[in-house]
């Protein structure tokens, strides 16, 4: 259903940190960045993008925006979430662990990247 995902940061070199770790801790690669500034990593046949904003304005956080990243299994979740949290994001919510609700059981591990962008870990149980 989708092409990719792009969330917008005032730092680079902050947010390329963050998301090389959190990429590397579930056996990505890092971001590579293309001529406009813009960080592109690729993984499991996926896009995610982050971008200074192309209008020259602040980047800011969508409230009520999540992005959601498929994991293997709980312990990929969980070291996406610590990896994450050690380079520079910050642990929201709940601290990972499974949630149950309407879709059955989840696990699940919720972030936020150094400009505020709502991340989320999740393994269907």
């Amino acid at each position: 259903m989708y092409s990719h995902n792009m969330v917008g940061t005032n730092d680079v070199a902050k947010a390329k940190a963050f998301y090389d770790a959190t990429f590397q801790a579930i056996g990505g690669k890092p971001g590579i960045q293309d001529d406009k500034g813009r960080l592109i990593y690729m993984h499991n046949d996926g896009l995610f993008l982050v971008t200074p904003p192309i209008n020259g304005e602040p980047a800011t956080a969508g409230n009520g925006c999540t992005i959601g990243f498929a994991m293997a299994d709980e312990a990929q979740a969980k070291a996406w979430h610590d990896a994450g949290v050690a380079a520079g994001g910050t642990s929201i919510e709940d601290p990972p662990g499974v949630r149950e609700g309407g879709f059955g059981q989840l696990y699940l591990a919720y972030l936020r990247d150094p400009d505020g962008n709502k991340l989320c870990a999740l393994k269907r149980l």
